[in-house]
């Protein structure tokens, strides 16, 4: 039975809530890409080896995965406001806590803890915030939710290299207690449960409960561990597989017939925000794809630092940064479908031009695409987000944001598993094709090991060596057109995911922008 209404809240500046939220989304964002870049440092210190200390992003995702689908439901029966705050203060003890680890085991722990914490802030920031602001101003503070978005993941390898390097990786985590004092103070200030939030004190699911930890924590270390164990010719990879199809089909079949699911699938009767969730979960797997793929394709085969890489990449990120407020305040303006036709098309424009890159490309080369896909992805995130909660109840408003981000979420983690076995095995086709052109019997193979041989014997080198290193350089030589190639193969792949999803923005209705309504 539910209790009665809360109070209701005063008048406060929506753009205050706006940084309430930000500053707690900004913070988890930001732990997600800062930790990284100190994984070696916290393996050295810790006396565990690299592949042991990747436990500790492993385990920060399955919490995180877990609890995000369940925000909505959870919001129900302790209230948006004290849930948001239950969970940024869990976040910035357990992060206080990861400084203080003396072993790994206690920091996976820990990091458990701040993963459980943080799977509910994004969708609890959205929820807020799409009710906070009027029709007309929904995507302007879409658009400025998606900066700590943006900025985050950029600060986050940078910040963290730079306190690891001056101080020590324990401040990678420290970091967020400043953030998440502030967050709880601008919370407790400035955020309400709105009057027609109950607070729900209906019977536990606990099968769909047991079912979504199963589930999703299988799916989430199978994706985290897949290429690491060689993918299904792992048994252990083969039980994950098994336990996330049981458990996420039973999640499915149970929470469609429970009288008070954990996950209300009913949502996705409305067109438009089933059409707009899948949609985000192929955003989610290209952009997370991509940008594993960028450093990798330049740190392995043009040799640039991680570094120079990062200022590489820089362009994407300020492309969104600038494109986003402007984007903000065109949707309620301009039909969010065509925005959203534009955004797919310059990203898909972005990821073609770099497969047709070579191995001669430099850093002018790599501008226009990254500036490309930056302002389709600003193009993309904030009408997207805009137009498919925009018939949503608002009493099913933190349900149906908890399940786009979880979409979000899945997407990204299906895209970089992906990505990278498919830039593997592409190679190894590109390696036995061009091996079968390059062989001793043709001509120009057999001019080109004598150019070597010569380039070797007029350093000192004798012919024997010579034949051996002129051998050696053109297997390299193979080895690393194939890799390029590969990495076209996969770029022209995400080019292309993005085109067929046009036609989907047919089957999303145009925003009505009178928001969302309330539940009948």
């Amino acid at each position: 039975m539910a209790s009665s209404a809360q109070p209701a809240r005063p008048e406060i500046n929506p753009w205050l809530i706006a940084i309430a939220v930000m500053s707690s989304t900004f913070m988890e964002v930001l732990d997600t890409t800062v930790v990284n870049v100190s994984l070696p440092h916290i393996a050295g210190s810790l006396s565990a080896t690299t592949d042991e200390a990747t436990w500790t992003l492993t385990s920060y995702l399955v919490a995180n995965a877990i609890i995000l689908p369940m925000t909505g439901w959870l919001a129900g029966r302790f209230g948006r406001k004290r849930l948001l705050l239950m969970a940024v203060t869990g976040f910035t003890a357990a992060s206080f806590l990861c400084g203080l680890a003396p072993s790994l085991p206690f920091l996976i722990i820990f990091r458990v803890i701040q993963g459980a914490c943080g799977g509910g802030l994004q969708p609890l920031s959205q929820a807020v915030l799409l009710e906070s602001f009027p029709a007309e101003k929904r995507g302007q503070a879409m658009a400025f939710w998606a900066l700590g978005i943006v900025v985050a993941p950029m600060l986050g390898p940078v910040i963290g290299g730079w306190l690891t390097d001056n101080y020590s990786w324990r401040w990678v985590f420290y970091i967020n207690v400043p953030i998440g004092v502030l967050a709880i103070l601008l919370t407790q200030a400035f955020i309400f449960d709105p009057t027609y939030l109950r607070r729900e004190r209906t019977g536990i699911d606990y099968w769909g409960i047991g079912l979504l930890v199963v589930g999703m924590g299988s799916l989430q270390i199978m994706l985290d561990k897949g290429q690491e164990e060689d993918w299904f010719g792992s048994h252990f990879i083969m039980i994950l597989a098994v336990l996330a199809v049981v458990g996420l089909g039973g999640l499915i079949i149970r929470e469609l017939r429970a009288e008070h699911p954990v996950i209300d699938l009913s949502v996705f009767r409305n067109r438009s925000y089933a059409v707009g969730t899948f949609l985000m979960t192929t955003v989610g797997f290209v952009l997370y794809g991509s940008t594993v793929l960028y450093p990798l394709m330049m740190q392995e085969l043009l040799g640039y630092t991680a570094t120079h890489a990062g200022v590489t990449n820089f362009p994407r990120g300020m492309a969104s940064f600038f494109f986003m407020p402007f984007v903000g305040f065109l949707v309620g303006k301009v039909d969010a479908r065509k925005l959203l036709a534009s955004g797919l098309l310059l990203t898909a424009a972005a990821m073609f031009e770099v497969s047709f890159f070579s191995l001669d490309v430099g850093f002018w080369d790599f501008a226009l695409p990254l500036v490309l896909q930056g302002a389709g992805l600003g193009l993309i995130f904030v009408p997207l987000t805009t137009v498919s909660n925009d018939s949503i109840p608002r009493e099913r408003m933190g349900n149906a944001t908890s399940i786009f981000n979880l979409m979000r979420n899945i997407g990204a983690s299906v895209g970089i598993s992906s990505v990278e076995t498919l830039q593997f095995r592409h190679m190894q086709t590109h390696i036995n094709y061009l091996g079968q052109h390059v062989t001793e019997a043709s001509l120009r193979t057999q001019q080109t090991l004598a150019g070597m041989r010569q380039t070797f014997i007029g350093k000192g080198v004798d012919a024997a060596t010579a034949d051996h290193r002129a051998h050696a350089a053109l297997w390299g030589m193979v080895q690393q057109q194939a890799a390029m190639l590969s990495y076209n193969d996969v770029f022209r792949f995400l080019g292309w995911m993005f085109l067929v999803m046009l036609p989907l923005l047919f089957l999303m209705e145009k925003p009505k922008g009178k928001g969302p309504p309330m539940a009948h």
